[in-house]
This record gives C-alpha cells, structure tokens and sequence, in this order.
C-alpha cells in the first residue's frame, strides 16, 4: 500500500464511545452534575482496580499529585525524590506546594526511577518519594518501598500512564502510601478529563476529601483551608464507562505490542521488567542516532509518532533556572541518553491488523535504508 492511499495512523487516539456520550448526556439531563453521585460510584468501581484501596476523585491527574503532597504535609524546605525523565507535572506538582524535586537517573531496563539512584538522592529534608510508572511500566516498588521505610519517607506513585499494570501481581498504585492516576484523553482510559488519589490511609482518604472541596465533606461546614479540585460527575460517568473497557483495552495493547516485537528488526524494542504487568500507555523503541530521520520517514508514510520526553525535566526552564540559582547540577546520564534515543509507535486498541503490519513495515524499511 502506498503512502499515499494509506489514512494517517495515529500515535495516540481518545476512544469515546456512545455509551461515554449517553452517560454523559444523561448525567447532564440529570441536573446533578458535580460532585454526585456519579463520582461515589465511581470511585467504588476504581478502588477495585487498586486492591480495594480507598478512592478520591480529583479534576486532573495533576491535581491528584498536589493534594495528595499537601495532605501529607510536604512544604517549603522538604524535598521530594523525582525522575527527570517524565512529563513535567511530576516535578510541577512539588515545586506547587512550595518543596524541591530532586531528580534521580532511571533504569534502562524500564525507563523508571533507578532505587540506587533514590537512596543516593536521600538527605535530612527528604520527605517523599515519586517514582512514575512510564509508558505504562512498573518501576521497581518493592525495592523503592523498602528504602522509604527505612528511612521513614511517604511514597507517592505516579500511575498516571499505569492503569491496571501490575507487579508481581499487585497493581501499582496500591504500593506507596497514595497512587495518583489521570483521566486524560490520551491515557488508557479517560474521563474527558480527571484524576484518581488511591490510598490505604483511611484518615489521608479524608483530608483529601477534604482538600479537593474548600475543606469541606458537608456544606459550610469547613474544617480546614481547602481547594476546588473536585471532578464533575459527567467526567466520572465517562470514567465509569472506560473503565469497564479498560481490560479487553488491556488485552488489545498487549497484543499490539507482542506483534510490535516480534515484527520489528534492528530496533530495541520496549523492555519489560521482570514479572512486571505493563500495559503499554506508549510502545517506545530506542533509536541511537537515528531517531528524529525516523520520525520524519514514519510522518511521510502517514504513521504517527511521538517523543516522551525530548527535554528532562531538569533542563526546563523553570527547573533549569532554579537549580542555577542555587548552583545546582544534576549528573543523569541514562536520563539524557533516553531523551535521545527514545520514539513512541502507535499501540492504541483502535489499531487494525493492517495497520499494525503497514507501522512494522514502515519503520523496517527505514531501518533498512538508513
């Protein structure tokens, strides 16, 4: 098939169905649109997804972050272990209640925060621990948990690209002391958009009830200074529908990517950890030298693609700036090489079997040319 009789391939495409839209619009016929009963039920139905974990839904992933650092008291003079290989929010959710990300090199072998690396990270004005479960990959939670209990810190997961991955069995989220998920219409599944705080803490599940509602669980009743960071129930009844999606979805991109694997030649494919559950958020390749040529050949064939991320967190501006007043330098090496090297396929459960071939022999082809 030619580039030009082949339709444009996405790397990335929000499923709405019309069962989203009859949620949606029955909800809005309904009259109760905010904080109802859309959102209770919702987060009932999540908190199976996350070993029976308790569920408070929020107006964004990134907002599940920051409530969930306020709840625990993180603040001005505490600083919170991060990598810099992620999307920025990860580092703009501590720099938003006042602390400092420091940034930690990550592990080849998933793309996820390196737990040597967190250990050396570790000082007197550390309080918590964020490891990010990238593309859909695990980090190492049983070792990252560990070290946090030693040393007495709070463990704060970011799963927002994670939805139904596991490790060992256990599902990530239900790991740290909160799990934090976005409902962003990229992800696995959305809600239009909207986040999820996962916590064993029945008292921590409270105050962030709490914090996303100006302080308050009854009206007027304020207890403490809180935020309006609640999530609407047209977005929980979109959620609700996702989610009972999410597994056959699951299904779909597991097996997109073993045909990935299997197809592709000359290219190092996603490495998946050991008895790690990934559930493929992003199918990123490693290009050494070669990626951006790629992503020029793949746009002319009509196939899609994407770089997460091309800068480090820690060289954006904000960040950049910030550890230069301070003379601060971070030495991540397996971090700059991945920003390097990196290169997202599409992977998406909207994939046809055509398209996975048609994708395969692309990038093949432009390997073979190179």
């Amino acid at each position: 098939m030619s580039a030009t009789s082949q339709r444009f391939i996405a790397v990335s495409k929000p499923v709405i169905g019309e069962e989203e839209i009859g949620a949606a619009v029955r909800v809005m016929r309904s009259g109760n649109v905010v904080q109802g009963p859309e959102v209770a039920a919702f987060e009932d139905e999540f908190s199976e997804l996350v070993a029976g974990r308790h569920c408070v839904a929020v107006n964004s992933g990134t907002s599940a972050l920051q409530l969930t650092l306020l709840a625990l008291g993180v603040c001005s003079g505490d600083e919170v272990i991060v990598p810099s290989f992620s999307f920025a929010a990860s580092a703009n959710a501590v720099r938003l209640v006042g602390a400092e990300p420091v940034f930690a090199d990550i592990e080849p072998s998933s793309f996820c925060i390196s737990p040597d690396a967190v250990e050396a990270a570790i000082t007197p004005r550390t309080s918590a621990i964020m490891p990010v479960h990238l593309y859909g990959q695990p980090a190492a939670m049983h070792r990252l948990t560990e070290i946090a209990s030693r040393h007495g810190l709070a463990v704060i997961e970011d799963a927002a690209q994670a939805h139904g991955a596991a490790l060992k069995g256990q599902p990530v989220g239900s790991f740290g002391t909160a799990g934090c998920f976005s409902f962003y219409p990229t992800k696995n599944m959305h809600a239009l958009e909207g986040g999820m705080i996962a916590t064993g803490d029945a008292a921590l599940a409270r105050k962030l009830r709490l914090l996303r509602n100006q302080g308050m669980l009854e009206r007027y009743s304020n207890e403490i200074v809180g935020a309006n960071m609640r999530m609407t129930d047209v977005a929980a009844a979109v959620g609700r529908e996702q989610l009972k999606k999410l597994p056959s979805w699951t299904d779909q991109r597991r097996g997109n990517a073993a045909y990935l694997d299997a197809a592709l030649a000359d290219v190092i494919v996603p490495p998946v950890a050991e008895s790690a559950g990934h559930v493929y958020h992003q199918y990123t390749i490693r290009l050494a030298g070669e990626r951006d040529a790629m992503r020029v050949g793949l746009a002319e064939r009509n196939v899609g693609s994407g770089v997460y991320y091309p800068t480090p967190i820690h060289r954006l501006k904000p960040f950049w700036e910030r550890d230069q007043e301070k003379g601060r330098s971070w030495d991540l090496p397996q971090t700059d090489r991945a920003a390097a090297e990196v290169l997202s396929l599409p992977v998406h459960p909207s994939l046809s079997e055509d398209d996975l071939e048609y994708v395969a022999a692309c990038v093949n082809a432009l390997v073979s040319a190179r």
